[in-house]
């Protein structure tokens, strides 16, 4: 008796050609249901209707069309089992060889605007997972194929051995079956959680991904590294116009770009400068290439080699200014034609596309020994009539604004985290010192001369009144700092004696 053979797939990639090997060079019959049976058919290819062979019709829909015992009592049978040899034989069921099965695109669909709860529930699959578990479970006795990458694989696995799949290859593919289905069900779970999402953590929390592919190596050279995908959206999305492979380090900095430059709106042209996860420079402008070229004289010394992330479609002349130094990659939402020829005389620089900036998680993980530690992204949206003005000269609509721009940048710094700037544009960044006054410093160097006038932030409160002293010494006209310390009146003190206005934000933006 010939091979019996399962197909159910909504990814039709490969499915014919995969389906004409079997049947035309190894003999399989087909059986099959749904969309999957009538692309099989109009390629000329013999199937059976997963109806005819089980006698029962689809029905809700086709929300019930594989779940059979005659289905399921083919894929489960321990064929050295006499018992349940006398159990197929007795029901008419015919065991199966292969079942090649993939799912409702349930990510994808919760990935497009506006799903409705309705339309994402209608992608839950329940036949698909219930057959690739069941046929993983049983891969003493057969194959399951989840994936079309999977296919050329079984066709050469199956031609070596002239028939007899090797255990091997089908508890390889059995480990690859339960994986999916995990991730599959992981997704779900995820959707619903946000939907009943409250302001506790969940009791449960899982990581998942499926590899985009392998890096280089991590961040050092002896560190192997891979990139993995949990969403549909995100930089497995983006687009690359052009440059090298992305290594570990691009991606994590690129990461880090994406989410200083969405603290902008996209009707405000921004750029934003970034090496080893710290702004080099960030700034506005009236056009792209006003902000970019701010924010790269801001530090022009660390940009080089840097990472850069705009908030609006790369035009000719931003371009133009790109091709001036070498940098690593650029990310934006767009890219126009006369941009994108400008650009390829710097061939090796990684352009990518990412149409959506803000996508990205709602959550920061991070490793410790026997877990991970998760916490809600610090997306907090800064609103200046929750500030304190508590010094006796009180800030200009002017310095409020120039204190909103340096409040929204000072938490994407590594703490210790102190940043200066001046008409919309970062002068003068300290970042991750062991204590303040060290990040005051350095800041208040870089920023030089450029400091009278500025505005500083603070991403922790001052412990004492010495940096205080120290910026308006500097020619510091404002500083804004969350406040909290037990010695605050001591720096409202100092700021009053000097003639500087503080503003205590009430909110800490420590990042580690």
């Amino acid at each position: 008796m010939s091979r019996l053979a399962l197909f159910s797939v909504w990814d039709k990639t490969g499915l014919v050609e995969l389906a004409q090997q079997l049947v035309e060079t190894f003999g399989f019959e087909i059986i099959s249901s749904g969309g999957t049976a009538k692309a099989l058919q109009d390629a000329g290819i013999t199937v059976t209707k997963v109806s005819d062979y089980t006698g029962s019709p689809e029905i809700l829909g086709g929300r019930v069309k594989t779940l059979h015992p005659r289905i399921h009592g083919g894929i489960l049978a321990r064929r050295d089992l006499a018992e349940d040899r006398q159990d197929l034989e007795a029901n008419n069921i015919r065991p199966l060889d292969l079942v090649v099965v993939n799912l409702y695109p349930f990510e994808q669909t919760i990935a497009q605007p506006n799903v409705t709860i309705p339309e994402a529930i209608e992608k839950i699959d329940i036949g698909g997972p219930t057959l690739i578990r069941a046929a993983a479970k049983n891969f003493k006795y057969l194959t399951v194929l989840c994936n079309p990458s999977q296919y050329d694989q079984y066709l050469s696995e199956y031609q070596q051995s002239q028939g007899e799949v090797s255990l091997a290859f089908r508890q390889q593919m059995a480990g690859q079956a339960f994986a999916h289905t995990n991730s599959y069900d992981r997704a779900i779970a995820d959707y619903f959680a946000k939907l009943n999402r409250s302001e506790d953590m969940e009791d449960s929390y899982s990581i998942r991904g499926n590899k985009v592919q392998s890096l280089r190596y991590g961040e050092n050279p002896h560190q192997p590294a891979a990139w993995y995908q949990s969403a549909a959206s995100g930089w497995a999305a983006a687009s690359k116009l052009q440059g090298k492979e992305l290594s570990y380090n691009n991606l994590v900095d690129l990461e880090a770009a994406r989410r200083i430059i969405t603290e902008f709106k996209p009707s405000e042209p921004a750029a934003a400068v970034l090496k080893h996860t710290n702004p080099c420079g960030a700034a506005m402008g009236n056009t792209l290439a006003e902000a970019y070229e701010k924010a790269f004289n801001a530090d022009s010394v660390s940009a080089f080699g840097g990472i850069v992330a705009l908030n609006q479609p790369i035009d000719a002349a931003t371009a133009e200014a790109l091709t001036k130094t070498f940098l690593e990659c650029v990310v934006a939402p767009g890219c126009d034609r006369e941009a994108k020829a400008i650009l390829q005389a710097k061939s090796k620089l990684r352009i990518l596309i990412l149409p959506d900036l803000a996508t990205g998680q709602k959550e920061t993980i991070k490793a410790i020994a026997g877990g991970f530690l998760v916490q809600a992204s610090d997306d907090k949206i800064e609103n200046p009539n929750d500030w304190q003005m508590v010094t006796e000269k009180k800030p200009t609509p002017e310095q409020i604004e120039e204190m909103l721009f340096a409040q929204k940048l000072v938490k994407h710094v590594k703490s210790n985290a102190i940043l200066i700037s001046r008409d919309r544009a970062t002068i003068g960044i300290g970042a991750g010192q062991m204590n303040r006054v060290g990040s005051v410093q350095i800041a208040l160097e870089q920023a030089g001369d450029k400091a009278q006038g500025g505005v500083m932030a603070s991403d922790g409160f001052f412990p004492f009144d010495d940096s205080v002293r120290t910026a308006a010494a500097a020619g510091i006209s404002a500083i804004i700092q969350p406040g909290g310390s037990i010695r605050d009146r001591e720096s409202i003190a100092a700021a009053n004696e000097l003639g500087i206005v503080m503003v205590l934000s009430g909110t800490r933006h420590f990042l580690h």
